[in-house]
């Protein structure tokens, strides 16, 4: 009997831990089409665990697996250590050696960072694709932002509206952020981070050219911080020749992004008007019988709920201009064309997408209507 009890055990665990490794997926990944010549990439390039201030140990892997994630950073503060007397570790490497270790059998790519943490006006700034974290450890922010750029990193600034750094909750573009920009020291900027978006940001990231970035800023679990409040994570669009690290930090340097969360969808109008152009395809146009009509059905192929609102020259039958196409959904509506065509213009305004402050993008899609 005792045996019997133990082989089901035996079994029952076994099992268990069969569905574990195989579950890498959340009901709702994230994913984005490719378009042109670049691979679409999602990527979170700014996260936290005990290694710094986050409450979790290495969950961060498993969670990039079950959003469907193409590359992450781990990007543990170099200066503030709270948890150092409970985790002593001087190696500012360990949280990417960790997560490298957790990743190896799969595809995601584990990108090495730290964050160089000061108080206004220098503030918090991210350097990925950097080669030692401990080389950064400098008691003056200029040398550690130096020792950044000789390891090839591409360094952003996190959260400059954060009120920490700003009481009017404004990005203050200081003499220190000009002279890194100057120098070549400073690249991005976040313009959303931990689901909020300052336009204020945005209008930065365009006047002093640098790229545009989301982030998650996770320190405890994505689950409880984004998931469970019906939340996707903040990501950025990373738009590479391939998948790898260097064609990661080439597309970065080369502002190739779009910064996205949830409904928002946030970039340069050369990046971001391809991305949403290939995230709806159009099936079935065709002429209801008896009427001048249209009927054909929309899809949305991307993972982000999209806004729009009828800007075509025809108007839209029994349903509104302004309409929401949720995530992988497919929607019909009938268009009044007015007369037969074999073809004709849709044009949509996306309302939750901005390619500048309150900005934002009109498509077209040359509809081929079925005799």
């Amino acid at each position: 009997m005792k045996a019997l009890f133990t082989f089901f055990l035996s079994l029952l665990l076994s099992l268990n831990l069969a569905a574990q490794d195989h579950s890498h997926q959340s009901a709702r990944p994230i994913s984005f089409p490719n378009f042109g010549a670049y691979q679409t990439l999602s990527t979170d390039l700014h996260m936290h665990t005990v290694f710094s201030d986050g409450s979790v140990w290495d969950i961060r892997v498993q969670e990039a697996l079950m959003d469907g994630l193409d590359a992450i950073a781990m990007t543990e503060h170099l200066e503030y250590q709270p948890h150092s007397a409970d985790i002593p570790h001087p190696d500012r490497n360990r949280a990417y050696d960790l997560a490298l270790a957790e990743a190896k059998d799969h595809e995601l790519l584990i990108i090495r960072g730290s964050e160089i943490t000061r108080g206004a006006p220098i503030g918090h700034n991210n350097a990925v694709f950097i080669e030692d974290a401990n080389k950064m450890l400098k008691e003056k922010a200029e040398d550690a932002f130096r020792e950044a750029k000789n390891q090839g990193a591409f360094i952003f600034w996190n959260h400059p509206a954060w009120t920490a750094q700003s009481s009017k909750g404004l990005p203050v573009l200081s003499d220190f952020q000009k002279e890194r920009i100057k120098m070549g020291e400073l690249h991005g900027i976040e313009v959303v981070n931990y689901g909020a978006y300052a336009e204020e940001s945005l209008a930065l990231a365009l006047e002093q050219d640098l790229t545009i970035l989301a982030t998650s800023d996770v320190h405890g679990l994505i689950e409880w911080d984004y998931s469970n409040k019906g939340l996707q994570r903040p990501v950025t669009l990373v738009f590479a020749k391939e998948k790898s690290l260097a064609a990661l930090n080439e597309a970065l340097k080369a502002k190739r992004t779009v910064a996205a969360y949830n409904d928002l969808l946030i970039g340069r109008q050369e990046f971001l008007e391809p991305l949403i152009l290939n995230s709806i395809s159009i099936h079935n146009a065709h002429y209801m019988s008896g009427t001048e009509i249209v009927e054909l059905t929309l899809k949305n192929e991307c993972s982000s709920d999209l806004i729009f609102e009828n800007k075509s020259a025809y108007t839209f039958h029994e349903s509104s201009p302004v309409f929401v196409l949720k995530a992988h959904e497919r929607k019909t509506f009938k268009v009044k064309t007015l007369q037969k065509m074999k073809s004709f213009e849709l044009k949509l305004e996306a309302l939750g997408a901005f390619y500048a402050p309150s900005k934002h993008p009109v498509l077209s899609w040359e509809v081929t209507v079925k005799e």
